[in-house]
């Protein structure tokens, strides 16, 4: 070992694999960033003076007599508002030909929010999106994934709830993003003059696989900036968690260690937990918001990755293409939000809850008629009723492109109820039939 200007140097290399390197080294610590023939390299394992890094660009080149100098200290993102409106790599260096930034340097893996910093998840965050806003009402501070299957325009969908959003930031963390996603992103944020509330970190095809791991401590570092420290309410956007776990995966393979479940690292629920535990509902008020994509493979919700992925977060939004009307909806029957009982009928109109529930009640009616109706059997006029209800309820509340305030969804419910229904058919409590049914009536009307 030698030292230069305070790095600590080695240049014996015991251990080569695809993607990490072992060497003999003292006072290393796990996280830390070192770098190996001038690539960047981190530390993921300390046994005594046994140190392994993982490469994030592979160790095609490198010898056992390469040149290793450790920093001294894990990734660092330099946060200060010059952020906001920033596309950034992994490395938190920018990739939109702007300056470089100036700020305060904090490490990206942090500790845990204090448990005496937070409070009860309990403010309304409202996206826009009626099959989220009024069936699976999201608060600030939440957890929850999208659970949707590869050939889904769910990034697409992403950068509608970033436009859509009530939050005063937003921070994009895209893993494995193609260049036709970035530039869509991009685009899109700049075209609906929403740039200057929005930071991205973005791992593309062409950069290193293992990159990716960096990326949502990137983002969650610069959501807790901003929830912290300017007590605003962020919402943290990552896609794709599923190429995330590939990564990890990767890691582990080439350390030799034995596969759990569907060829995952037996570390993967901890560090996805390390990820979505960062959502946070501050005392101050400021927030963190996570909404992470996870692509199932053939549409197995049992595979590791959402399977882990399920015990973590606070509810899951599945996406499915509904036939009937040729769109991509928000489905009512796997989607959940856990938190959503501490802001319906509360932080929304009093008759949220009783018109959410009446709706997809009718809605499963009308799935199973039209099982009976594919089946062969005859259908009453109630399933008739349900039949046509579903197409329109489908059309105006679930599918993915309906714009409107929460106001304006049940307004519409009302308007479904009373065109297709009679009162004692949608077994909601009298005295809101009394005071929405007549209200309603402007609203069909319109419709």
């Amino acid at each position: 070992m030698r030292t230069k200007a305070f790095q600590r140097i080695y240049t014996q290399i015991t251990r080569i694999t695809k993607a990490t390197c072992e060497v003999r080294a003292r006072g290393a610590r796990y996280g830390e960033l070192a770098w190996i023939n001038e690539r960047p390299a981190q530390v993921i394992s300390v046994i005594e003076d046994k140190v392994t890094l993982q490469v994030f660009s592979g160790t095609e080149g490198i010898s056992s007599q390469s040149e290793v100098i450790f920093s001294g200290m894990p990734p660092t993102l330099q946060v200060s508002d010059l952020l906001a409106g920033r596309f950034l790599n992994a490395y938190g260096s920018p990739i939109d030909g702007g300056p470089e930034l100036v700020g305060e340097k904090r490490l990206i893996n942090g500790s845990a929010v204090n448990p005496v910093k937070r409070a009860k998840p309990s403010t309304l965050m409202a996206t826009g999106i009626a099959g989220i806003d009024l069936n699976n009402t999201l608060v600030t501070g939440q957890k929850i994934p999208f659970f949707v299957d590869p050939d889904q325009p769910y990034n697409e969908i992403l950068a509608e709830v970033a436009m859509r959003a009530e939050a005063d930031m937003i921070i994009l963390g895209g893993m494995g993003l193609s260049n036709d996603d970035y530039i869509f992103f991009k685009n899109t944020f700049s075209q609906a003059g929403v740039l200057d509330k929005i930071v991205s970190f973005i791992n593309r095809p062409e950069d290193p696989p293992l990159e990716r791991l960096l990326i949502p401590d990137m983002a969650c570092t610069a959501a807790e900036y901003f929830a912290n420290d300017k007590k605003q309410n962020v919402l943290v956007l990552l896609t794709d968690m599923t190429l995330y776990a590939d990564a990890l995966t990767i890691v582990a393979n080439k350390m030799d260690q034995i596969p759990s479940k569907d060829s995952m690292p037996g570390s993967l629920y901890s560090e996805l937990a390390g990820i979505y535990e960062k959502s946070v509902q501050f005392v101050h008020g400021g927030s963190i918001t996570i909404i992470a994509v996870t692509t199932l493979n053939e549409g197995d919700i049992t595979h590791a990755i959402p399977d882990n992925t399920g015990y973590i977060t606070e509810g899951q939004l599945f996406l499915k293409h509904d036939t009937d009307i040729g769109k991509i909806i928000v489905d009512p029957f796997r989607s959940l939000s856990r938190l959503k009982q501490n802001v319906i009928g509360k932080k929304t109109r009093e008759d949220h809850p009783q018109v959410m529930n009446a709706l997809i009640r009718l809605y499963a009616d009308a799935m199973e008629a039209k099982t009976k109706r594919e089946n062969g059997f005859d259908l009453n006029e109630y399933d008739k009723k349900c039949l046509a209800f579903s197409e329109e309820y489908a059309m105006r509340l679930l599918a993915i492109d309906i714009n409107i305030s929460i106001e304006e969804m049940l307004d519409t419910g009302w308007y479904l109820f009373q065109r297709y229904f009679e009162k004692y058919e949608i077994g909601i409590k009298e005295q809101l039939i009394e005071k929405y049914w007549k209200a309603s009536e402007s609203t069909a009307e319109h419709h």
